[in-house]
């Protein structure tokens, strides 16, 4: 009894503290308390099978308004830096992406959007090459060309929460995302995928809930294939100390409000907030990546590194 009160009570101390100082407490109670406690939710420590009741249970009751939160969170930056890494991923005509944890299906329609675009362009360019041919052979080349706008490529969305995949399939049939799309609820951690079998592997805010994210990592390299690129955008750790104390007060004494007001459940926006604290700097994760085999790994901050995307090859 001593011990679960103790464990309460450095649960509620690190809720009530911020940032750097909250994790210090949590990871030195981490490190006496190594042999009761595999993993963590939030601030709170838990087995690795409660974590992944607790997280799945997080995201089924967020689902629903999930994309309206991001907005008023993010006061709708999060879509800018989704388009950041659209524009460092530069897919091609013909790329196949698979997208981890996409659940509400932003990143594949970012991909397909840009795919769209690449083909109009190539299509121009083909356009006048045919300058000299006859109306039928134009007309044929016309068709042929048109039948696949996206050139081959293909959006693999990959989430283990059903109800987050059902929301984002509803939402690609009313925006008019009918081709290129395929939605395989998985684990990121035992992908159902062959070996060597994507070019681009994205994960967008998801990776920091996931249980072992070792394991995701090598489980990211094991499906890309070789010259394949790993991209991961993920809140990270501010590097300006006044950003860092106005996002601390923001994320901790604003965001759990908003996620009671506009979702009705203040706890899964409050473990959202200590999963962010507790995810590894850039730096750190960056070296995570390259113990998973990846080389030429890299990163951008986004905003005062409140964001950063981190990216790797399968070389």
């Amino acid at each position: 009894m001593a011990v679960v009160a103790n464990r309460r009570c450095v649960v509620g101390l690190c809720r009530r503290l911020c940032g750097i100082t909250a994790m210090r407490w949590f990871t030195r109670f981490q490190h006496t308390d190594r042999q009761r406690v595999e993993t963590h939710f939030g601030f709170e420590p838990v087995s690795e099978a409660e974590k992944k009741e607790k997280v799945q249970q997080v995201f089924d009751n967020v689902a629903l308004k999930y994309d309206i939160m991001n907005d008023f969170m993010t006061l709708g930056i999060h879509r800018l830096w989704k388009d950041s890494l659209l524009r460092l991923m530069k897919p091609y005509p013909g790329t196949r992406l698979l997208d981890v944890a996409g659940g509400t299906g932003d990143i594949a329609f970012l991909f397909l959007d840009y795919i769209y675009s690449q083909r109009e362009i190539q299509m121009r360019r083909e356009l006048k090459s045919w300058q000299n041919l006859s109306w039928l052979e134009i007309s044929k080349s016309y068709q042929e060309t048109g039948q696949d706008l996206l050139g081959g490529s293909h959006a693999v969305i990959c989430d283990i929460n059903q109800k987050m995949m059902a929301f984002g399939e509803k939402k690609a049939r009313q925006l008019g995302y009918t081709k290129g799309l395929s939605w395989v609820v998985g684990n990121a951690e035992e992908l159902p995928f062959f070996d060597d079998n994507f070019d681009i592997y994205t994960v967008g805010f998801g990776i920091r809930n996931m249980t072992n994210i070792k394991q995701a990592l090598q489980e990211a390299y094991r499906v890309l294939k070789p010259g394949g690129r790993f991209l991961c955008l993920e809140f990270s750790q501010v590097n300006n100390p006044l950003i860092s104390r106005i996002y601390d007060l923001y994320s901790f004494q604003v965001i759990p409000v908003l996620g009671e007001v506009i979702v009705g459940d203040w706890k899964s926006y409050q473990y959202l907030v200590e999963s962010i604290r507790l995810f590894p700097a850039q730096e750190e994760f960056k070296a995570m990546i390259e113990d998973a085999g990846f080389m030429k790994v890299n990163y951008h901050n986004l905003a005062s590194g409140i964001a950063a995307i981190h990216s790797g090859f399968k070389l």
